[in-house]
């Protein structure tokens, strides 16, 4: 089933239950999905790897925002970016621990034959395609600073 009519179900439930907060995030990541659709030069159908890489747009978009309101002292506008973010992960497949991505990183610096802080642009490279949707670029990019200066 496409997350497209997982959320079409949701929003139908969400709806029966009158949960007015769970039906604005819900809209919001359909409304994602509709103009990923409609967006001139792609396909009718977005595929996975598509809709992955909107979920993960939103919740940086939600925990960016989080922060800024917590920093402005703004707990309800903080609270209500949290909520969406939780419903946001719902739908995005489970993330990765940091131990597992240092793991994943070791094996693809390895195969790359990376020797220090110059290779890291093929490194990342090669790690953001493999922990797509799985780990959070600035997390991988961190991560791979670490392994290669050690």
């Amino acid at each position: 089933m496409s997350l497209k009519a997982t959320i079409d179900g949701d929003i139908k439930k969400a709806m029966l239950a009158k949960n007015k907060e769970e039906l604005e995030a819900l809209r919001s990541i359909k409304s994602m999905i509709l103009l990923a659709e409609t967006e001139k030069g792609s396909v009718a159908e977005i595929s996975a790897e598509t809709e992955n890489k909107l979920l993960m747009k939103a919740a940086k978009q939600r925990k960016e925002s989080a922060e800024i309101f917590q920093k402005e002292g703004r707990t309800d506008l903080a609270e209500r970016e949290n909520f969406q973010l939780s419903i946001i992960n719902r739908y995005l497949p489970k993330q990765l621990s940091e131990e597992e991505i240092k793991a994943e990183l070791a094996k693809i610096i390895q195969q790359t034959g990376a020797k220090g802080p110059q290779d890291m642009g093929k490194v990342m490279g090669t790690a953001t395609k493999a922990l797509a949707g799985k780990a959070d670029g600035k997390v991988i990019s961190e991560l791979v600073k670490k392994l290669l200066t050690s």
